[in-house]
């Protein structure tokens, strides 16, 4: 069995069982339009009862609303250089996981599902669909990627999307976040949910004496000796980075995640959507 065979077979288990489809409203929708007022019946929610209008009229009224429940959700998957790299899986393919998982729960809410792929551009998008077959070809484009050298421009990532999407939308970007986006009006049109990918060991990594290493994104060679005073401050400006990230989404009320690499990808986003 292939990897996107594996990855495709898993998430759909998880999904139609236990785990992350199990709960109904993990996608909720857009709300209630208000259609009517009528008179109270018996077996009425009370919670619908229009208190101004039943004392002007001196009868129980009740609001009667059209649920809107189909979602637009749209999947972002991020694919910069940064993303090839993993102690045990490599994040490109934990965001293959996560993009398959959200995709079939998308599906079987009953709701319409579109995807991108960006880095310092849009490499590919889907139209809105329920068609089962979208799913595979959009883990299928993320895994055979090349990101190696690849680079991320949230600008074009956030003007993109904002031009693109007429209708509200859930926009679920899934990357590594060593960049802070700005989502601020795309936040206010749309509800962004954002995904943080990682490896604990790029997070804080062993002492290695001198090294060499490669830069993914850049190509650049790095050398230097990767002692525990130089481990030590570059896990700090992680940590650094990582309060100023979370502060940003939580300014622009953007909900957020972080899933490693060796962690459950399923269990994680149950907390994230149970927590809506």
């Amino acid at each position: 069995m292939s990897k996107l065979q594996k990855i495709l077979v898993r998430a759909r288990r998880q999904v139609f069982s236990e785990m992350v489809g199990n709960n109904p409203s993990i996608f909720q929708g857009e709300g209630y339009d208000f259609i009517e007022l009528r008179e109270y019946m018996p077996g009425d929610d009370i919670r619908r009862i229009d208190w101004n209008i039943t004392a002007k009229m001196q009868t129980p009224y009740i609001k009667v609303f059209r649920e809107e429940r189909e979602l637009n959700v749209v999947i972002v998957s991020i694919l910069n250089g940064s993303v090839h790299f993993g102690s045990k899986k490599f994040k490109q393919e934990t965001i293959a996981d996560i993009v398959a998982l959200l995709s079939f729960s998308t599906l079987k809410n009953g709701d319409m599902l579109s995807s991108y792929i960006f880095t310092d551009k849009m490499i590919s998008n889907s139209k809105p669909s329920k068609k089962i077959y979208q799913i595979q070809k959009s883990v299928s484009e993320i895994l055979e990627f090349d990101a190696i050298n690849q680079q991320v421009d949230f600008k074009v990532i956030a003007d993109t999307l904002y031009k693109r999407l007429k209708r509200k939308s859930l926009i679920l970007v899934v990357g590594d976040f060593f960049e802070i986006p700005d989502f601020k009006l795309l936040a206010r049109k749309h509800e962004v949910v954002s995904i943080i990918v990682r490896d604990r060991l790029e997070e804080n990594p062993p002492q290695m004496g001198f090294s060499s290493l490669v830069d993914p994104e850049s190509g650049v060679n790095l050398e230097g000796d990767f002692s525990k005073s130089s481990i030590e401050a570059y896990s700090k400006k992680v940590y650094v980075h990582d309060h100023k990230l979370y502060e940003t989404f939580r300014k622009h009320q953007i909900r957020f995640t972080k899933v490693y690499t060796d962690s459950i990808a399923s269990v994680e986003l149950r907390r994230l959507f149970e927590g809506r």
